[in-house]
C-alpha cells in the first residue's frame, strides 16, 4: 500500500491542507507573489511543528473557480510548492488545483518535487459549481506517463462534495471507488457534501470494505467526531473548519493530542493567518 511508506502510517495520517492566498489575476488577488509565498510558508511551518504526517498546498481562495485555470495559476503554484518543499523538505507534499485542474497540478508536483495530487472529476461525471465536470482518469495517467511522474501518486475524490450526483444516482458509493480503484487511483476521498461537512462514517466502512486502496477523509473532522474515522488511511484537515479552537501558541496545539489508543493522531487547531500572527508577536 504505497500510502503507508508516504505517510508514514496505515491509519490517520494527518494531513493538512495550505489554503494559498488568492493568487494573481483571480478576483480577489490583493496580495505580491512574495507575500502569498511567506505566508504559505509560515502555515506549513506550524503544521510541521506540530506533528503533522502530510500537506496539501491549495488554491481555496480563488473564487470563483473556473475548470480552465490560466498558466499565471500553473506557474504561481509550482513556486509555492517548492518554497513549502524547502520549508518542509521531509514531509510528504501533495497539491490540488481548483477547479479539476488535474494535470496542472500534476505538471506542479513534478515540477515542484511533490508526492502526490488531489483529483476531482477522476471517474464519472458530475456537475458542480463551476460545471460539469468529466472524468479525466485515461487523460491524467497518460500525462502522468508522458512526463515521468509515475512516482506522483493521485488521491481521487469520489462523490465530490459542492456537487450534483444525479447523472450517476444509480451508482453507489463504493461502486465509485472501486471504479476509481480500476482506473488505477492510488487513494480515493470520501467527504461531506460541503466543505467542513462530515464525511458519512457508513460510507467509510462501506468504501474501506469495497477497495484494497487507501481511503482518505477530505472533510468535517473535528475533535467531536474524529474516532468514527480512525480507519481511514489519512484525515485532510484544513482551515477553520477543523479540531479544536485557535491555540496561542505551537507549544498548545503539539501538546493537543489524543491517547495512544486512538494511533497517536495529533489533533490541531488551524487556521493559521491569526496563530501565525500570535506566534510572530511572542517571539
Amino acid at each position: 500500500m504505497r500510502s503507508a511508506g508516504l505517510f508514514g502510517r496505515l491509519k490517520a495520517a494527518v494531513v493538512g491542507v495550505v489554503h494559498v492566498g488568492a493568487l494573481p489575476g483571480t478576483p480577489r488577488s490583493s496580495l505580491p507573489l512574495t507575500q502569498i509565498i511567506d505566508k504559505a510558508c509560515e502555515e506549513a511551518e506550524i503544521y510541521k511543528d506540530a506533528g503533522v504526517d502530510g500537506l496539501i498546498v491549495e488554491n481555496m481562495h480563488d473564487l470563483p473557480y473556473t475548470v480552465c485555470p490560466g498558466p499565471e495559476i500553473t506557474a504561481a503554484m509550482t513556486v509555492i510548492s517548492a518554497a513549502v518543499r524547502q520549508t518542509c523538505p521531509h514531509l510528504a507534499l501533495g497539491t490540488q488545483i481548483l477547479c479539476a485542474a488535474n494535470q496542472e497540478a500534476m505538471a506542479v508536483a513534478l515540477a515542484a518535487g511533490l508526492d502526490f495530487i488531489r483529483a476531482e472529476g477522476f471517474v464519472f461525471s458530475h456537475v458542480a459549481d463551476e460545471g460539469i465536470i468529466n472524468a479525466c482518469a485515461g487523460s491524467l495517467l497518460r500525462y502522468r506517463k508522458q512526463v515521468g511522474a509515475e512516482n506522483i501518486q493521485i488521491f481521487a475524490d469520489i462523490k465530490k462534495k459542492h456537487s450534483a450526483h444525479a447523472l450517476t444516482a444509480d451508482v453507489g458509493v463504493a461502486e465509485t471507488a472501486l471504479a476509481a480503484e480500476l482506473f488505477l487511483a492510488d487513494g480515493v476521498v470520501l467527504t461531506g457534501t460541503a466543505t467542513g461537512l462530515p464525511a458519512d462514517p457508513r460510507e467509510l466502512k462501506e468504501v474501506k470494505d469495497a477497495v484494497k486502496i487507501p481511503v482518505l477523509i477530505g472533510s468535517g473532522v473535528t475533535l467531536e467526531n474524529m474516532r468514527s474515522y480512525l480507519d481511514a488511511n489519512a484525515l485532510i484537515i484544513a482551515g477553520s473548519y477543523s479540531f479544536v479552537p485557535l491555540q496561542t501558541s505551537i507549544s498548545d496545539v503539539k501538546n493537543c493530542q489524543v491517547p495512544s489508543n486512538t494511533q497517536g493522531v495529533i489533533m490541531m487547531g488551524t487556521f493559521l493567518p491569526e496563530l501565525t500572527v500570535k506566534e510572530k508577536t511572542s517571539h
